[in-house]
C-alpha cells in the first residue's frame, strides 16, 4: 500500500475504559455445536474456520452463457419427474442455508429427506417466504425489493430432494454446504424439540435487534466487554488512533459518530485496522463505504454493519493474537474540520487456533475491463467470505442494463456458485420495475443500497452467516457487468468482508484519493416514457398516456399529454421531479416527437419562461432530438421542471406533447 503518515497522538482527546460483564447470548459450553440453527445467532463463532467440505449452489442460470437465467425455465430444474420438477437433489450430510427467488408461485414445494417416500415439508412455494408456515417464520424468511428469501437452515443427514409440483419454474437460487460423514447432522424435523425452539428464539431476538447493540451475541462464552471510548479531531494528512491494544483479545463492536463526519463523495476519510504487528492493514477502506454508505451517503441498516440512530456500527467479531490498532486517516485535501466519537468494545479472549482474522478490502474498477467480470476478491489460503457491499454505476445516464450480470464463485479451483442476475445475489429482483428494486431498503442480511436509473446507479449488500463461502485453498468471487460477455464498461466498487487463517494473498492497497471519489454524470437523462416522477400536470381537460411508434425504423417510446380544451389556470402544463447529483448550471433539452397535432412548448420557472419556445409541429410524425429549452441553475437533489404548452402552430390541429426524454447537461 502507499506510505502512511506518522500517527499524531495529540489528537486523542478523550480515552476511557469501562468493563461490562455480559453473559454470552449463545450456548453454554456444555451444549453441543452442530451446523444449522445455531449459526443464525452464534456470532461469536463467525470467525471459526468452517468444517464443511464443499460450499455450492443450485440455480436457474443459463448454461449456454446467455441471459436466459429463468425467463424461459429451460434451466430451472435439475430433472423432471412425473410429479413435477426437481430443483435440487443433494447428498448429505449437509445443510441448505439460503433459498431465494424473485418469482414464487402458488405451486406446492416439497422436501424429501434421506430417501423417504413422503415429504417432511410440504408448503406452497410462495408461503415458504411469507411467514405463514410454522417452520419458516419471520424474520428468517421475508420479501422486499422484488425478491423472496428463506434463511431457515434445512439440515439433512443423508440426502435431500426438493420438488416443485409444477410444470414450469423460473428463477431460483439454493445455497448449501456439505459436511464430513462423521458430522452429527440430523435431518429437518417438522416437530422441533425444545432445544431447537430455544435456538430459534435466540436467533429471533438477535434478528429483531437489527440496528441496535448486538455485541452480547459476539462475546465468546465467559467473556466480558471492556468499552474503550475516544474522541479525535481529524486533521488533513494525519491519522488518528481510535483503539490501540497490546494484549490478546477481540473486538466485538465498533461505533462511530456523528454520521455526517463520514458523509461525502470524496471518500477522503479512510478506516485502517492492523492485527498483531502487521505493517499492512487488515481493513483498508473509505470509512463510509465500510459502514455501507453508497455514493457518499448512509445507505445500510443491516444486522452486523450499517448506520442507525445517528451512529455507524460494526459487530463483526475481530479476534487477534497479541495486538490491534484502529485508525482513521484524513487525506491531505480534507477541506473540513471533523471530530469523531468512537466506541470500541473489546473482550480479552485471544484468537483461537481454529479462528481466522477479519479482513475488509475496498476495490474499484473504473472502468471495468471488457470481457472480464468485476473481481470482489481473489486470494489463496483458507477462510470464508462473509459479506459484500457493491456500488455500480454505468458510464451512460439512464441505463442500468449492466445489472443483468451474474455472480460467480470459484472455490478451490472449482466454479461452485453461478447466480441468476446481480440483484438476485442480494435477494432482490426486477431491478427496473416499479415497486421492487427501485428504492433503498435494508433487511438483516441483504438489501438495496440505491436505484437511480437516471444516474445509472444501483447497488446492494449481502451478509453471509451459515451460507458463508468457505474455502480451503483459494476463492475467486466475481460478478459480471453486462448481461453477457462483460461488454458494458462501468464504474464498479465494493467492500468485501472475510475471515482468513493467514493474510490474504491479494493486495490491500487503496488508490489515491482522486481515484476513489464518486464521479457524478454531467449529462443526466430522465426517461419520461418509463419512470420519471410526475409532480403535477394540467388540472382539467387533459390526459396522460404512454405509447410507442416506429419512427425512422426505430421503436420510439414517449409520454403523451393531450389537451381537449383550456385548463383551469391557463396553459396546459406538466411538471417532472428531476433529481440531480450536484448543484450547478444545467442546459436542458427535450427529446420529443413532432407531428401535425403537437403544440408549442416552453420551460417555465416562477411563471416566467426560462428559454426559447419549441414548436413541435410537423406535417408527419418524426423524432425531434435535443430541443433546447433553456439554461438555469438547478439544485442538488429534486428539481421540479415545469413545461407549458403555450400555443400551437397555425397549421397544427392540436396542442399535444409527446415527450421521450428530458436531458440535463451541466455546463458550469
Amino acid at each position: 500500500m502507499k506510505g502512511r503518515p506518522p500517527l499524531c497522538p495529540v489528537r486523542l482527546a478523550v480515552v476511557g475504559v469501562l468493563t461490562l460483564c455480559l453473559s454470552c447470548a449463545g450456548l453454554s459450553a456444555a451444549e453441543e455445536w452442530t451446523p444449522g440453527l445455531q449459526e443464525l445467532y452464534r456470532l461469536d463463532r463467525l470467525p471459526v474456520l468452517k468444517e464443511s467440505i464443499k460450499v455450492a449452489s443450485v440455480s436457474s442460470y443459463d448454461r449456454t452463457g446467455g441471459n436466459n437465467d429463468g425467463f424461459g425455465g429451460q434451466y430451472s430444474f435439475v430433472r423432471k419427474e412425473k410429479d413435477g420438477l426437481v430443483l435440487a437433489d443433494l447428498e448429505g450430510p449437509g445443510v441448505i442455508y439460503r433459498f431465494s427467488t424473485p418469482t414464487p408461485t402458488e405451486d406446492m414445494l416439497e422436501f424429501y429427506f434421506d430417501g423417504q417416500a413422503e415429504p417432511t415439508i410440504r408448503v406452497k412455494f410462495r408461503d415458504l417466504f411469507t411467514g405463514k408456515h410454522p417452520g419458516f417464520e419471520r424474520p428468517f424468511v421475508g420479501f422486499g425489493v422484488g425478491g423472496f428469501y428463506c434463511y431457515v437452515p434445512i439440515p439433512y443427514e443423508r440426502s435431500c430432494k426438493v420438488l416443485l409440483r409444477a410444470e414450469r419454474m423460473q428463477f431460483y437460487q439454493l445455497n448449501y454446504a456439505t459436511y464430513p460423514q462423521e458430522m452429527r447432522i440430523k435431518s429437518f424435523s417438522a416437530d422441533p424439540d425444545a432445544q431447537q425452539r430455544r435456538h430459534m428464539e435466540k436467533a429471533r431476538r438477535l434478528f429483531g435487534s437489527t440496528g441496535g447493540d448486538i455485541s452480547a451475541y459476539v462475546v465468546p462464552d465467559g467473556g466480558a466487554i471492556e468499552q474503550v471510548t475516544a474522541k479525535v479531531t481529524l486533521e488533513p494528512g494525519k491519522a488518528a488512533t481510535l483503539f490501540n491494544a497490546s494484549r490478546p483479545g477481540r473486538i466485538v463492536g465498533m461505533r462511530l459518530s456523528p454520521v455526517d463526519a463520514l458523509v461525502g463523495k470524496q471518500r477522503d476519510i479512510v478506516l485502517w485496522a492492523f492485527w498483531d504487528g502487521d505493517a499492512d492493514p487488515a481493513i483498508a477502506s473509505p470509512a463510509g463505504d465500510f459502514f455501507g454508505y453508497a455514493w457518499g451517503e448512509p445507505a445500510t441498516e443491516s444486522l452486523l454493519v450499517g448506520t442507525a440512530e445517528g451512529v455507524n456500527y460494526c459487530y463483526f467479531p475481530m479476534p487477534f493474537d497479541k495486538s490491534a490498532r484502529i485508525e482513521l486517516y484524513a487525506e491531505p485535501g480534507l477541506a473540513r474540520s471533523l471530530s469523531v466519537q468512537a466506541e470500541v468494545l473489546f473482550v480479552p479472549i485471544a484468537r483461537k487456533e481454529n479462528e481466522g482474522r477479519f479482513y475488509a478490502l475496498w476495490h474499484r474498477e473504473n472502468p471495468t475491463t471488457k470481457g472480464k467480470p468485476f473481481t470482489f476478491i481473489e486470494t489463496g489460503g483458507r477462510g470464508h467470505l462473509v459479506g459484500i457491499f457493491q456500488q455500480s454505476q454505468g458510464l451512460e445516464s439512464g441505463n442500468t442494463y449492466f445489472f443483468e450480470g451474474d455472480d460467480q464463485t470459484t472455490i478451490d479451483g472449482e466454479l461452485v456458485i453461478h447466480g441468476t442476475g446481480s440483484e438476485d445475489f442480494y435477494n432482490g429482483g426486477w431491478y427496473d420495475v416499479a415497486g421492487r428494486w427501485e428504492s433503498r431498503r435494508s433487511f438483516p442480511l441483504s438489501g438495496c443500497l440505491a436505484y437511480q436509473k437516471h444516474l445509472g446507479r444501483t447497488g446492494g449488500y449481502r451478509l453471509l452467516l451459515g451460507d458463508a463461502y468457505a474455502y480451503r485453498k483459494s476463492i475467486l468471487q466475481t460478478i459480471e457487468h453486462a448481461p453477457t460477455g462483460n461488454d458494458l464498461l462501468n464504474d464498479y466498487c465494493a467492500v468485501t468482508f472475510l475471515y482468513s487463517q493467514d493474510r490474504p494473498t491479494c493486495a490491500f492497497s487503496l488508490p489515491d484519493a482522486a481515484m476513489r471519489k464518486v464521479v457524478d454524470p454531467k449529462r443526466v437523462i430522465f426517461a419520461t416514457w418509463w419512470n420519471v416522477p410526475i409532480h403535477a400536470f394540467s388540472y382539467r381537460a387533459a390526459t396522460l398516456t404512454k405509447a410507442s411508434e416506429k419512427l425512422d425504423g426505430q421503436d420510439v417510446h414517449f409520454l403523451s399529454l393531450q389537451s381537449r380544451s383550456d385548463d383551469t389556470f391557463g396553459n396546459h402544463f406538466i411538471s417532472f421531479t428531476c433529481e440531480l447529483p450536484a448543484a450547478g448550471v444545467y442546459k436542458v433539452s427535450l427529446d420529443a416527437v413532432k407531428g401535425p397535432a403537437q403544440g408549442q412548448v416552453q420551460w417555465f420557472k416562477d411563471e416566467a419562461p426560462v428559454g426559447p419556445m419549441v414548436d413541435l409541429y410537423a406535417e408527419t410524425r418524426e423524432r425531434a432530438l435535443s430541443q433546447d429549452v433553456g439554461t438555469l441553475e438547478l439544485a442538488d437533489g429534486p428539481n421540479h421542471l415545469l413545461f407549458k404548452i403555450i400555443g400551437r402552430n397555425e397549421k397544427a390541429r392540436g396542442q399535444g406533447l409527446d415527450l421521450t426524454n428530458i436531458v440535463c447537461e451541466r455546463v458550469d
